[in-house]
């Protein structure tokens, strides 16, 4: 099975995978990737340019591995703000779309303590996309259907 974990930066989405994930599934977050390309000392969520990008390029590639192999494992794929394209991908491979926000309050204020303030930005759009600009606390909500 494909679990396409959305939902705003801190929101949560690496927590509700750590709570729901098994040791043999596959689990593909950009900042791990990112983390797991980067030097020593590295800062946990990392926004430098070069090293997301070179992330980007390898979480393609284990997106296009994984999903052949949904038969044999369970996948959890983080993606915070998936256009429309990569919607309609999920939807063909039968994923269960689960959106973790505990609320715009909530999420910005653990952006401030623990991320880059660029990524304030990036709360901005996916509420202001993805919630029409709602901030209603939401643990998580599964559905099929975007």
């Amino acid at each position: 099975m494909l679990y396409v974990i959305t939902g705003p930066p801190a929101s949560g989405k690496s927590t509700w995978i750590q709570a729901h994930a098994k040791a043999g599934d596959v689990v593909i977050d950009l900042d791990r990737i990112t983390l797991a390309l980067t030097g020593p000392g590295a800062p946990q969520w990392s926004q430098d340019r070069v090293h997301v990008r070179i992330a980007q390029r390898a979480r393609y590639a284990a997106i296009d591995e994984a999903v052949k192999h949904l038969d044999e494992v369970d996948v959890y794929l983080i993606h915070t703000m998936p256009a429309p394209k990569a919607r309609a991908k999920y939807r063909r491979l039968g994923a269960e779309i689960i959106t973790v926000d505990p609320g715009e309050d909530v999420v910005r204020a653990r952006v401030a303590a623990m991320r880059s303030p660029a990524m304030d930005g990036v709360v901005t759009r996916w509420y202001g996309e993805y919630r029409r600009g709602g901030s209603r606390p939401l643990t998580t909500q599964t559905s099929r259907a975007w």
